[in-house]
């Protein structure tokens, strides 16, 4: 494995856990930390054991408070494109990986922070969690994928307020507008992100990937072509043992024993 100098890679069982850890800058991505993230993506993506996937911010403030300024700062318009490109592609990673990815929001959640969360299947907020794209505040706009995902998930009215206002807004009203699916105490963060990857990972394997896939291939088709999508990946699952064994387990009044075949 490459070395990682800013981002903890965790294996337990068939969960996974990535924790970027530069607490001292309240883990904001800079350039070195994006590819880190992207080169644990890809081994997820090869990683057939791994069912369900927790991503993290180190230490008690933060997720991820934002993009690295100090390091964006003197960009010139071609280096600020090809930034925006890497974080383009990490979060479209995360989007693609056969495994759900829950993000355990403890902290900021601003701008680029904001925007790795957006792109998450489930986000769990800790009580203390402060979301927001403030990138107006500075000059600029959002560049990974802010613009796009954030109305996509709320709406265009409450994404515009947001990203027009650089408003930060705290755990409880991000719940209320949708952005986050639950809100907990912060010492039961993580326990409950857990809790939830293993319920996941508790579940049909082959079925889960393609839940997934059909989830985030269908929002992007009209109704009618998303529905036969779904059905031709709904028939995709009578192809596995799991699909027999599932059922069987059911009719026999037993726990299946799903082997991701």
């Amino acid at each position: 494995m490459t070395e990682l100098k800013n981002v903890r890679f965790e294996k337990d069982g068939a969960i996974a856990q990535i924790t970027i850890d530069r607490p001292k800058a309240l883990n904001a991505l800079n350039y070195e930390t994006l590819q880190e993230l992207l080169y644990c993506f890809g081994l997820l993506e090869k990683a057939r054991e791994i069912t369900a996937v927790v991503l993290t911010g180190g230490g008690e403030k933060a997720f991820v408070a934002g993009a690295d300024i100090a390091y964006m700062q003197e960009l010139d318009a071609m280096a600020a494109a090809d930034f925006a490109g890497l974080g383009h592609t990490v979060m479209t990673a995360i989007e693609k990986l056969p495994q759900p990815v829950i993000a355990a929001v403890n902290g900021f959640a601003l701008g680029g922070g904001c925007e790795l969360s957006l792109a998450c299947d489930i986000r769990i907020a800790s009580e203390n969690a402060k979301f927001g794209q403030p990138e107006v505040n500075l000059g600029v706009i959002p560049g990974f994928g802010g613009t796009q995902r954030l109305p996509r998930l709320i709406g265009k009215g409450l994404a515009s307020e947001l990203l027009y206002t650089g408003d930060i807004i705290d755990a409880a009203e991000a719940l209320r507008i949708g952005l986050v699916n639950r809100v907990v105490p912060a010492d039961q963060l993580m326990a409950t992100c857990r809790e939830m990857a293993k319920k996941i990972a508790s579940k049909g394997p082959i079925a889960i990937r393609l839940c997934k896939k059909t989830v985030n291939t269908g929002v992007e088709m009209d109704l009618d072509r998303a529905n036969s999508y779904e059905a031709i990946q709904f028939g995709q699952c009578f192809a596995s043992k799991d699909q027999k064994e599932g059922m069987q387990a059911f009719l026999e009044k037993r726990a299946a024993d799903f082997q991701g075949k």
